[in-house]
């Protein structure tokens, strides 16, 4: 005779459970919370963070100096700006015109300012009857650093080329005296024309700089949610989780195995399948959505090396923690990694704690190695080199990490389940 079915427990009962709200309400909470804490404080107010935004400071003038003076205006223009460092906002970089460039190509600055050469002879040349013409101060952006450095940059260094010109100006009005016209007092005033130019193009189809940033994003996700979908997958065809699809329910027999040959098969397994989503990210953004890019092959290993580092990480940490381990994982890899990543947000314009992250954080890394093969002609020094390095230590410390651990579950006779008879 069949024994009568249990009761089952309503929801009403069990809701007036305290202790079935208690760790959903808390963790839900403190993630709320922490989230946040963590995306706000990173972008609220990057003017007040700002500082030592690296900006070029190039003087091509190379006329006599004024009557009276010991340099010419172009050289005071330059040291006057280089000892004001906009309240600490900028650091300015004294160069010659071609090493501007060079760090404009390799990323290593956000913009420029360029005194151009016959500055000293147009600017004494105003104090003439005849002077009807001022003369140009060029401010150079770099939008592959991405929209808002670039717009840092451009407008202090707008700032301080007007500054400089109207302290130049008064210097001129005060030695012309009453000589000067109308005219010519009009264009002492302010006798620097400013203007901005593009330093260092990139495409059009390159979403103001921030390809770069989605780019590298999506290529953290797609380790992150590879590597947690074969986790979960490898789990459940082994037996050691539950498949639950809608109503329908299932559960494989256990297959006997320790934990450091599953981490084994899990990793196998996310170096072969990640060569699929990081062709098909490269296929989607580059022959799909035309996004501009260059360097293709090595965007597509490097696309690999990068995912594979991240699905190779989130194995290691799932081993490690268990249960747990997504979510660790999601604040290792993205809810950490994406205000620290310094490819929106200036990491000179972030509080020290997020440049404190991004020494190590994954995000960080990748998105520099992608800004470097997209914008900057795959130069080693504009972020490349330093990502190869970042990624090859991640693998290694994944790799280790993840083996060590599981290696001492396995000897301390930490078994998942209890196998179950097929």
């Amino acid at each position: 005779m069949a024994e009568p079915a249990a009761p089952q427990a309503s929801a009403a009962t069990l809701l007036r459970r305290p202790k079935l709200w208690l760790i959903p309400t808390i963790l839900t909470g403190l993630l709320a919370l922490l989230l946040s804490l963590l995306y706000m404080g990173g972008i609220v107010n990057p003017d007040q963070d700002l500082r030592d935004l690296p900006i070029a400071l190039v003087n091509d003038d190379t006329g006599k100096p004024p009557a009276g003076q010991k340099e010419n205006l172009g050289s005071q223009v330059t040291a006057a700006i280089a000892a004001d460092t906009a309240g600490g906002k900028a650091e300015w970089r004294t160069l010659t015109r071609a090493q501007a460039q060079d760090q404009l190509d390799s990323g290593k600055v956000y913009g420029a300012l360029v005194v151009p050469a016959g500055f000293t002879d147009s600017v004494t040349a105003l104090t003439t009857a005849g002077a009807t013409q001022r003369p140009t101060i060029t401010v150079l952006t770099n939008p592959g650093k991405g929209s808002l450095g670039s717009s840092l940059a451009s407008r202090i260094t707008t700032q301080a080329a007007h500054q400089a010109s109207r302290s130049i100006g008064e210097q001129l009005t005060a030695a012309t005296g009453t000589r000067a016209n109308s005219t010519v007092k009009l264009l002492l005033a302010d006798p620097a024309n400013v203007v901005t130019r593009v330093g260092h193009p990139i495409g059009t189809r390159s979403g103001l700089g921030l390809t770069a940033f989605y780019y590298a994003l999506l290529i953290v996700l797609a380790g992150f949610m590879g590597g947690n979908v074969i986790s979960n997958g490898v789990d459940t065809a082994l037996g050691y989780a539950d498949n639950e699809i809608g109503p329908w329910h299932t559960r494989r027999p256990t297959v006997p195995i320790d934990r450091t040959r599953t981490l084994l098969l899990k990793m196998a397994m996310t170096a072969g399948i990640t060569l699929i989503s990081a062709s098909l990210v490269l296929l989607a953004c580059v022959a799909i959505l035309d996004m501009d890019a260059s360097h293709l092959p090595l965007l597509w290993i490097y696309s690999y090396c990068a995912t594979l580092a991240v699905g190779l990480g989130v194995q290691a940490i799932n081993a490690a923690f268990g249960g747990v381990g997504q979510l660790v994982s999601m604040f290792v890899f993205i809810v950490l990694g994406l205000p620290s990543s310094g490819a929106t947000v200036p990491l000179q314009a972030v509080p020290d704690f997020y440049r404190f992250l991004s020494h190590f954080e994954p995000m960080r890394q990748l998105s520099d190695g992608v800004r470097a093969i997209l914008f900057f002609d795959a130069r080693g020094d504009a972020g490349l080199t330093r990502s190869w390095i970042m990624i090859a230590i991640g693998t290694a410390l994944a790799l280790l990490f993840g083996f060590a651990m599981t290696a001492y579950y396995d000897r301390k006779g930490h078994k998942r389940l209890t196998p179950q008879p097929a």
